[in-house]
């Protein structure tokens, strides 16, 4: 009887797992992300993640969407057209003012990548040295009051130099001589493409001519319309992504060059290894210490009226 109600046991047993196996897989949950720009070192743990297969892993299938407008993603994200959107700190400040449903759920780029950028051989040896010079730039508003706070440290205005629209032209406009200085460039691209081009560039880094510190970088969601669990998930991919990258740096640009032929060149790879101490390695983490502060700075500025909540701009989704 003994071994009779064993063989039983063992053929139902069989008989589960056959009937597990011939069910249909739990299909993943689909998600678009809107990167900020075209695809560059600074998506790296998004690449990364998608390539090892650490979505499919979290239950997720990622649809990656570069936009023909930059500055569409966010509007889109807050008109439910996406789930996720990169974003940058300064701009969803001014956009959650502005009224746009948005919030930060996550951080890629974890620190400053703006900068004042001149030619390492040219005439402006210290932000004092912009006094009756032109500085070029391509968006209004937050740049403006970046420039505005640095000047202020050396008893300067904006009426003591003189702004250009450079329409994104950043790196070129410095090398040709256009502007001699631009603010916007990233320390992590352009300084490089400079170099690359034969032209040694410097930054004046913002953070150390006294602004407050911000996460270049974000991840923007709709409160009213996001689903948490699939955000969080999210999260934990890319910082697997994140950690293997730290780990494993020329192997994961091996990974992210393969991905497009564009993206295996020196330009590429040096971008690579300069941003990869500039990514969240806890991308869920919310400082509200630096939303404070920059808030602060925004109100101070002029480019905002009042303060609101840090829970009105930035949540920690996987916070219990």
């Amino acid at each position: 009887m003994r071994f009779a109600s064993f063989r039983f046991a063992l053929l139902a047993l069989a008989a589960l797992m056959a009937l597990a196996l011939a069910r249909p897989a739990i299909a993943a949950d689909k998600m678009t992300l809107l990167l900020d720009w075209y695809v560059n070192p600074d998506h790296g743990p998004i690449i990364v993640a998608q390539e090892r297969g650490y979505f499919t892993e979290a239950g997720l299938d990622v649809e990656i969407v570069a936009p023909a407008d930059p500055s569409a993603p966010p509007k889109l994200v807050a008109a439910g057209k996406a789930d996720l959107a990169i974003s940058y700190q300064p701009q969803l400040h001014l956009q959650v003012a502005e009224g746009l449903p948005l919030k930060r759920v996550g951080t890629l780029i974890a620190t400053p990548l703006n900068c004042l950028m001149v030619k390492d051989d040219g005439p402006i040896k210290s932000v004092a040295d912009l006094k009756g010079r032109t500085v070029g730039y391509s968006v209004a508003g937050v740049e403006e009051a970046l420039l505005k706070a640095m000047l202020a440290q050396h008893d300067l205005t904006l009426d003591d130099i003189e702004m250009v629209n450079v329409n994104w032209s950043l790196a070129p406009s410095v090398m040709s001589g256009q502007v001699d200085a631009v603010i916007g460039a990233y320390r992590n691209i352009e300084l490089n493409q400079m170099e690359i081009e034969g032209v040694k560039g410097r930054c004046f880094f913002i953070e150390e001519e006294g602004m407050p510190a911000y996460d270049e970088l974000i991840y923007v969601a709709n409160p009213d319309t996001m689903d948490a669990d699939k955000i969080a998930r999210f999260l934990e991919a890319t910082e697997r992504a994140t950690q293997y990258i730290v780990n494993h740096p020329d192997t994961s640009y091996e990974i992210y060059a393969d991905t497009a032929p564009e993206l295996r060149d020196e330009l590429n790879e040096r971008a690579w290894g300069d941003t990869i101490p500039r990514f969240a390695l806890r991308p869920a983490a919310l400082d509200h210490g630096r939303y404070v502060r920059y808030q602060a700075f925004l109100k101070e500025y002029g480019l905002i009226e009042e303060i609101v909540p840090v829970s009105d701009l930035a949540i920690d989704v996987t916070a219990p």
